[in-house]
């Protein structure tokens, strides 16, 4: 059985299955190669989160997205994929035809192989995971992010995905619309790591201890790869290499541009002064809030989308305190506040591309989307950690945090100490 595509242009319904579809090898090629990019995504994270933390402990910030890629990678074979877009399921849950990625083999989605299509899902869920992972750097015991994650996967991500993707799902058949992930990606991974952050408690010290970034260059590093990246994040979720691509790679590059300069704007104000991390974090900020609407909307439109976007994250940022939680490297403020944005100026500036419901329509329809989001990553977010917190403990013990989680977690270094003599410590416990 052939399955239908996903995201198409500007509509954000599902075009009738040709009579006979065949596959388009300019398609496939674009789409393997936008599969590849957004792989890319999630070691550009690392290293954007690796240099935001303290030297101590950049290998395990940089590990929880690097095994993200081999926990989600297996997990969506085994399960995710199906449970996200398997076909005969309802509007909840996918059916379970394709457990273990059963029957994809020689099938199309649209133009392209199911096969090119689950690889092209897989790395949307795997990033998804890794930006949870800002939040609770520096205190989060590596088994139970992993445990946490897993579970995370399989019961969040891919339900989520469902709803707003999948042609089954109940907010897809109401009219959401969700380009390349606004929703089932950022707002759902900011969300929870609010929680996360929450459940865990704050860093030793903070807030009044200082936790400055250890090396900017790598944030720079990590911020240009997500970017580049990013091109076939958005992009490649139309599926083709059509007039869609195009419109979704020039609003990638436009809202990000503007994000970056709002951001350094607000820095510079009343005698500030610009920083890199800034610029880094606006242009993150950018991408995020232009994915749920990048072909749904004009490029005049993408530049308000970006400062508006950039906006509401600096100052989330700069009201940190005020949410009762120490969110760590502020993944709440740039994915989720910027995803929510996101997501319903793509309900008010649909019309530009003459795509969508109309204004107000669209905008109530874009609302329930996000509360919706809100709601059910929270919460199952909350009750996940709390069930892997019966099991193990969350968080690491004073001395390791002190520390560093490099060597109680990895038995390895970043950098190497100056020699001493003395050697380096040694902390006995593990995880």
């Amino acid at each position: 059985m052939k399955a239908l595509p996903l995201l198409v242009l500007l509509g954000g319904a599902a075009l009738a299955q040709p009579a006979a579809p065949t596959l388009n090898t300019g398609d496939t090629a674009w789409m393997l190669v936008s599969a590849a990019l957004v792989l890319l995504m999630t070691p550009g994270l690392a290293f954007f989160y690796g240099g935001l933390t303290r030297a101590p402990s950049v290998l395990n910030t940089m590990m929880m997205s690097v095994a993200s890629i081999g926990l989600v990678g297996v997990l969506w074979t085994l399960a995710g994929y199906t449970l996200a877009f398997g076909e005969g399921g309802n509007a909840l849950v996918g059916g379970l035809g394709h457990l273990g990625l059963e029957g994809v083999q020689g099938q199309l989605w649209g133009t392209i192989p199911t096969s090119v299509f689950a690889a092209f899902q897989a790395m949307f869920a795997i990033i998804a995971l890794a930006l949870i992972s800002g939040a609770v750097v520096e205190r989060m015991r590596f088994g139970a992010f992993l445990c946490f994650g897993g579970l995370w996967s399989l019961l969040i991500y891919a339900p989520l995905a469902h709803w707003v993707w999948s042609s089954d799902g109940w907010l897809f058949r109401a009219g959401a619309l969700d380009f390349a992930g606004g929703t089932v990606i950022h707002i759902a991974a900011g969300v929870s790591a609010l929680v996360a952050a929450a459940v865990l408690g704050p860093r030793l010290g903070y807030p009044r201890a200082a936790h400055v970034p250890h090396n900017v260059p790598f944030v720079l590093l990590g911020a240009g790869l997500l970017w580049f990246g990013w091109m076939g994040f958005n992009a490649g979720s139309a599926l083709a290499a059509n007039q869609t691509a195009a419109l979704a790679l020039l609003t990638t590059l436009v809202a990000p541009a503007a994000a970056l300069l709002t951001w350094l704007a607000w820095e510079s104000r009343g005698g500030g002064k610009p920083t890199a991390v800034g610029a880094a974090t606006g242009l993150v900020v950018g991408l995020v809030a232009i994915t749920p609407a990048c072909a749904f909307v004009s490029p005049w439109a993408a530049l308000v989308i970006g400062v508006l976007g950039a906006t509401a994250s600096f100052w989330t940022v700069q009201a940190k305190r005020r949410l009762g939680a120490d969110d760590a490297l502020d993944v709440f403020a740039c994915h989720g506040v910027a995803g929510i944005v996101g997501a319903l100026l793509t309900g008010a500036l649909a019309w530009t591309t003459g795509s969508g419901k109309p204004v107000g329509e669209q905008l109530l329809t874009q609302l329930l989307s996000v509360a919706v989001s809100v709601l059910y990553t929270g919460a199952g977010s909350f009750l996940l950690l709390k069930l892997v917190g019966l099991w193990m403990p969350l968080r690491v013990t004073v001395r390791q945090e002190v520390g560093g989680m490099d060597l109680s977690a990895h038995s390895e270094q970043g950098y190497r100490e100056p020699e001493t003599g003395l050697g380096a410590p040694v902390f006995v416990g593990g995880d």
